[in-house]
């Protein structure tokens, strides 16, 4: 079941890419995928070009993929590690939501972050009461990380 649903996602990915992103296998391998995420315009990662690795279960579409940053990114919902906090990839997933809906989500995420819900609380607390400082500080991170 697993194989049939992320052959069929991967196909539609390749037909109708989401804006700005981009996602296939690694190698030879279907159950781990490498996703590229252009920085919104709009934000602070404008021009930068982020890595995402995405590890699918043996049970996807039931359960979500494992979604992560490679790229070293500040933001109050991304951890130093790359894990991301974000409701659908967690209790909010439903088997209806595709690779490419996750990964809409992302970049929507990098333009409107949640500092209500944060897995950086200092970072959160910047963005909320400093934003030039926050978003100076990302601009820099995207720079030095996610250009090459």
């Amino acid at each position: 079941m697993a194989s049939k649903r992320i052959t069929k996602e991967l196909k539609d990915l390749q037909k109708d890419p989401p804006v700005s992103c981009s996602a296939g296998p690694v190698g030879d391998d279907m159950f781990h995928w490498q996703a590229t995420i252009m920085g919104p315009a709009d934000s602070p990662y404008a021009g930068g070009v982020f890595l995402v690795n995405i590890h699918f279960p043996p049970d996807y579409p039931f359960k979500p993929p494992k979604v992560s940053f490679k790229t070293k990114v500040f933001h109050p919902n991304i951890y130093n590690n790359g894990s991301i906090c974000l409701d659908i990839l967690k209790e909010q997933w439903s088997p209806a939501l595709t690779v490419s809906k996750v990964l809409l989500s992302i970049c929507s995420l990098l333009t409107d972050p949640n500092p209500d819900d944060p897995l950086m609380p200092e970072i959160a607390h910047m963005y909320k009461s400093d934003r030039a400082k926050y978003e100076n500080t990302a601009r820099s991170w995207t720079q030095k990380y996610a250009m090459n």
